[in-house]
């Protein structure tokens, strides 16, 4: 049998003892940047709820689609990414790029282990340029004059917002948070939002109960009317708030689109 691949050595300041979403994220989604308390979290999870590696993918699936459209069909050429997490093929630069070479990107992510990676790989410089913001996203001011540096908030800045707004204690915090940076942006602008949508049945609670027990960063899940609220005052592109897969989904040459339980909307700033 082959070898399992050694473990990333750890950035400075990362902590390896407890589970961090990013990490656990990673390893949802096939990747190797994660540690053993992330994947032992994530097995943890998905014995009680293994859809969750379903909507991992699907958000992520979500991300490329939402932002191909923005840049090649809506003229978008500033992106603000929050919440980043660790860097996987097809990030929202490269999406944006291959549609539009001249798109301008800004991460912010507060994570020790995002912050270097992000620092490694995603910065770039030059024509389509890409900056890295070292923030919490609840310093809404912060964020922005750090963002500001390489984006123009005069101009239409689409902001991406995928799998965040269930970290922030409470839903109108959360609320309060996304419409501070909508209110920020210039008409024309957009946000592309996912998150986790779950039924209250047994399973759901459990793996629920099972994350916040092991991971540094608590979760809440949201009702679909709490998803439709955060696009408030904006006007929502079809086909609306939806399950991710539902999202102008590209044709599949076998089966048909299944429901997941991760919901997202893009939606225009009037």
């Amino acid at each position: 049998m082959p070898e399992t691949p050694a473990d990333p050595p750890a950035p400075s300041g990362v902590d390896t003892t407890v589970a961090h979403s990013a990490r656990v994220w990673n390893y949802w989604l096939g990747g190797r940047d994660n540690y053993p308390v992330d994947r032992a979290l994530g097995d943890h999870v998905i014995e009680t709820y293994p859809q969750i590696v379903e909507g991992a993918r699907a958000d992520r699936e979500f991300l490329r689609r939402a932002v191909t459209h923005l840049a090649a069909e809506e003229g978008v050429r500033q992106f603000l990414d929050i919440g980043t997490g660790l860097p996987t093929h097809d990030n929202t630069h490269e999406v944006a790029r291959r549609a539009a070479p001249d798109a301008r990107v800004v991460y912010v992510d507060n994570d020790p282990m995002v912050v270097a990676h992000a620092r490694a790989l995603l910065v770039g410089g030059g024509h389509g340029a890409t900056e890295f913001v070292d923030a919490d996203l609840r310093d809404v001011q912060g964020v922005l004059g750090a963002a500001a540096e390489l984006l123009d908030f005069d101009r239409p800045v689409a902001v991406t917002v995928l799998g965040t707004m269930g970290h922030i204690p409470s839903y109108e915090e959360a609320r309060s948070l996304v419409r501070a940076y909508t209110g920020a942006l210039a008409p024309g602008s957009f946000l592309a939002l996912c998150d986790l949508v779950m039924p209250d049945g047994e399973a759901e609670r459990e793996a629920l109960r099972r994350w916040n027990e092991g991971a540094a960063l608590p979760y809440r899940a949201h009702s679909t009317e709490e998803m439709a609220g955060y696009f408030d005052g904006l006007e929502l592109l079809e086909p609306g708030v939806v399950s991710a897969t539902r999202w102008r989904p590209l044709p599949t040459e076998v089966g048909s689109v299944r429901d997941v339980e991760q919901y997202c909307g893009v939606a225009r700033k009037p």
